[in-house]
């Protein structure tokens, strides 16, 4: 069977799925390496913070580029290419003669490193729709949510065979495996006659028509800081599990497995009940676990005298599963505003949620990290903004369909009254 004539979605989400996995293992690959690197080239914790700064401001101001990419010159071409080389800085950092050479090579991973989620949205709603298209999105979120569990085990274990160098040599080898992959197996969902033409000013005008859009907002911040809340536990990894909770370089699963089980966990039930739930209670139902987990990590960082596992750890498994049952839907509703940009959308949105867990990483983490109190009290504001921007935008829909409702109703009393005779 040809390319032309192979379902598409055959290979999907498994394509997808391992391409959402560069960025979980692009940084918590690396939190067992932290000590390590630092010793290599003698840096502290500061310094070693910004290998996940640097990575994520790159990484979020090329996602604005990728989709619209995408939308000019294909999905595969694009996705093949950032792949290619990204593999190549994972070489380049495994080799690093210098930590300013290493921070170089994390600004490439991350300007390369988005291609894959960002167009894989975009993929999703080019070859489905509704209900179909949010059980594929759940069903890559559900093993996605595995490889930040997998990452920093992955990682120690790596550290005991090569030292923090092995981690970025096995970066490379996923990478050069994964663009074998979508070379063979991934089909172009989006034909030349839909393609629009990349250039900075009508990029720029979709954009400004992205933005000039009032219910893309809400529905922007709610993915952004929802996952946020999470992320602010997964950027504090180093210093929580050493120095907080005083484990070892073995002790990252007790706060990635409760996190992964919880996400995948969410996205299973997001993709259940797709179809059969409506798009509210879905992201009620996420909002409802999230604000629980909160409320729990508020509690045991009040209650215990010293931080402990599984206490200290065990609520982010609620947070996780709302945020992958809120995520898909939200998503879904995002990219269907704008049919024709769905690249465009998909790397507008990828840029605020990275923006965001950049300033949680460079900013919130490093003032936070210090006391489980203050990072529940962190990811319990985070959430409570991502609730209040789901309440707005629902608020715009319930406005937005009593005013259609208004509208149909006085049209049919003015056909009648067209229609009365005399």
């Amino acid at each position: 069977m040809t390319s032309a004539t192979r379902d598409p979605r055959g290979h999907l989400p498994l394509l997808l799925a391992a391409l959402s996995m560069i960025g979980p293992f692009s940084i918590d690959a690396i939190f067992p390496g932290f000590p390590d690197i630092g010793h290599t080239f003698g840096v502290g914790e500061v310094a070693l913070q910004q290998l996940l700064s640097v990575y994520l401001l790159a990484y979020a101001v090329m996602s604005l580029f990728h989709g619209a990419i995408s939308d000019a010159y294909g999905r595969k071409p694009v996705i093949v290419v950032a792949m290619g080389i990204y593999a190549l800085a994972s070489a380049a950092a495994a080799l690093a003669p210098g930590f300013g050479f290493l921070l170089g090579c994390r600004i490439v991973q991350g300007l390369c490193g988005g291609a894959g989620i960002v167009v894989g949205r975009a993929i999703v709603r080019d070859t489905m729709h509704g209900e179909e298209a949010q059980r594929m999105m759940s069903k890559v979120m559900m093993i996605f949510g595995i490889a930040p569990a997998i990452a920093p085990i992955v990682g120690a274990w790596l550290l005991g065979i090569d030292g923090w160098r092995g981690i970025f040599w096995a970066l490379t080898a996923f990478t050069v495996l994964l663009v074998l992959g979508i070379t063979r197996f991934l089909v172009e969902s989006h034909p030349v006659e839909k393609r629009t033409v990349f250039r900075p000013r009508p990029l720029l005008r979709g954009y400004l028509a992205i933005a000039r859009d009032l219910p893309f907002w809400p529905l922007a911040i709610a993915s952004s800081v929802n996952f946020s809340g999470l992320f602010l536990y997964i950027a504090s990894a180093p210093h929580l599990i050493r120095d907080v909770l005083h484990l070892g370089a073995d002790g990252f699963p007790w706060l990635f497995v409760p996190t992964v089980t919880g996400m995948v966990t969410g996205a299973f039930i997001s993709g259940r009940v797709a179809g059969r739930v409506s798009a509210a209670k879905t992201v009620g139902w996420g909002y409802a676990a999230m604000l629980s987990s909160c409320a729990l990590s508020l509690f045991f960082a009040l209650a215990l005298d010293t931080p402990r596992v599984p206490w200290s750890t065990v609520p982010l498994a609620l947070y996780g599963c709302g945020v992958q049952m809120a995520f898909p839907t939200i998503t879904i509703l995002l990219l269907d505003r704008f049919p024709n940009q769905r690249g465009g959308v998909s790397s507008v949105q990828a840029f605020g949620s990275l923006i965001t867990t950049a300033f949680v990483a460079g900013v919130l983490s490093p003032l936070l990290s210090s006391n489980m109190l203050y990072l529940a009290l962190g990811a319990t504001t985070l959430c409570g903004t991502g609730l209040l921007a789901w309440l707005w935008y629902g608020a715009m829909e319930r406005r937005r369909l009593a005013r259609a409702t208004a509208g149909a109703a006085s049209e049919v009393v003015s056909q009648l009254e067209r229609n009365e005779p005399g």
